[in-house]
């Protein structure tokens, strides 16, 4: 059982910091500076009547995260207790899949997503991004003008995500409009489920009718012998969590990147790697701010709080910047154009892939695609410029992201068939 100091909070007195507010899309760090005074684990509400212990500290997150004795993924217990209207539920429901499962089950899901994701082919990933990338800059590039959210990282990660999951690019727009619901967790989140819970079982039953060159053909055919049903379940998930992490971290990169020239120019001209500035949003500004969910099996005291059963247990990546900012700040609005290579010196990053053995499956093809995205566009927009100042960017609301809702650039008109344009 893990145990640590013997002090326990007591939040029953204390209003939980509700994160589903629209102050917190706004600006989440008062937020999460209001959860680390509280100590290690804070008090919070992931929506009204929600309430949930949230981990801000590393050390304690990395505990959480590797306790499979002490805490599990399955939300069932919690889910009896929460109205059947919640909308968190879409983003915290049980289902049969790898995220909510734990032990043998868990293992036999991974498995067989990592060898289905082995499969790919890093040129071949790198080609489908090439090929959405080409396809949008098609689109708006002779405009001179674009929103990088509603133009580029959503309509992208729609494309590339249903090139590898078998379906047209025609589909992409049904695509990000569900999950843009869901993941706000607000009054159209159960619509948004339902949504694309649709979508994917009616991706499930063509591939079940009929085989192709696909992540889901693939998984039916994995020798581990998922059940069409559990092999709906796993795309649902990776479908979902591949597609709006990766939109928001490309967008959280450009917004950063663009917000200082000189930054930017180091990256055009190739002085730093696109890699850097991906890094450097995964520390301060993650994508997915608030996951990584766990249940205690039984009361149990950790990190100084008495962690009740069946109430959700948050770890706070976007908090965690906070501990690690060496100057106790926020951490920088815009990027920096520091040295090339340069790590934070207590670099937690690599947090927001998680820890344990739920930590993230597929992490070097998110990384791939938000960098190839980032680059092919800067290769072929090479002049980009923010319309407006960052600070007066708005933030989609939603306890779980961190997720711009629009980046409107100018640049010179272009076209993929200029001369001297990225082909």
């Amino acid at each position: 059982m893990t145990t640590h100091s013997p002090d326990r909070h007591v939040f029953a007195r204390s209003a939980p910091v509700r994160l589903w507010e629209d102050g917190f899309a706004l600006d989440p760090y008062p937020y999460y500076e209001a959860l680390r005074a509280q100590g290690p684990v804070g008090w919070g509400e992931l929506a009204p009547g929600v309430p949930a212990y949230v981990v801000t500290c590393r050390r304690a997150a990395l505990d959480l995260l590797h306790d499979t004795d002490t805490f599990s993924h399955d939300p069932r217990p919690w889910e009896s207790t929460v109205a059947d209207d919640s909308p968190v539920l879409g983003m915290m429901r049980w289902r049969p899949n790898t995220l909510f499962a734990d032990g043998a089950a868990h293992a036999r899901y991974r498995t067989s997503l990592i060898d289905t994701f082995d499969r790919i082919e890093p040129h071949d990933l790198r080609a489908r991004v090439h090929r959405a990338v080409r396809v949008l800059v098609g689109r708006f590039g002779p405009e001179g003008r674009a929103d990088l959210v509603g133009e580029f990282t959503r309509p992208l990660m729609a494309l590339v995500f249903n090139d590898l999951f078998g379906l047209p690019d025609s589909h992409g727009d049904r695509l990000h409009v569900a999950l843009g619901k869901m993941m706000e967790g607000g009054a159209e989140a159960a619509e948004g489920e339902a949504e694309f819970g649709g979508y994917v079982l009616e991706l499930i039953a063509a591939k079940t009718e009929r085989r192709g060159e696909d992540l889901p053909s693939r998984l039916l055919d994995h020798p581990a012998g998922l059940t069409a049903e559990e092999v709906t379940w796993q795309v649902f998930l990776t479908l979902g969590a591949g597609y709006e992490p990766t939109a928001n971290l490309v967008s959280n990169a450009l917004s950063r990147i663009l917000g200082n020239p000189r930054y930017y120019s180091t990256l055009t001209s190739g002085a730093r790697p696109v890699t850097d500035a991906v890094t450097e949003v995964l520390h301060h500004e993650t994508p997915l701010a608030n996951y990584g969910i766990h249940y205690a099996r039984r009361p149990v005291s950790f990190h100084g709080a008495w962690i009740r059963a069946a109430v959700p247990v948050v770890v706070s990546y976007g908090a965690l910047a906070l501990q690690d900012d060496p100057q106790g700040s926020r951490g920088p609005a815009v990027a920096e154009p520091q040295a090339p290579g340069r790590r934070h010196p207590r670099d937690a990053s690599h947090l927001s892939w998680s820890a344990g053995p739920h930590a993230c499956p597929v992490r070097q093809h998110t990384l791939l695609i938000a960098t190839e995205a980032i680059e092919r566009l800067t290769q072929w927009l090479p002049d980009l410029e923010p319309v407006l100042p960052r600070e007066r960017l708005t933030w989609r609301p939603g306890p779980f992201h961190r997720s711009l809702t629009s980046l409107p650039v100018r640049f010179s008109p272009r076209s993929p068939d200029q001369p001297g344009v990225a082909s």
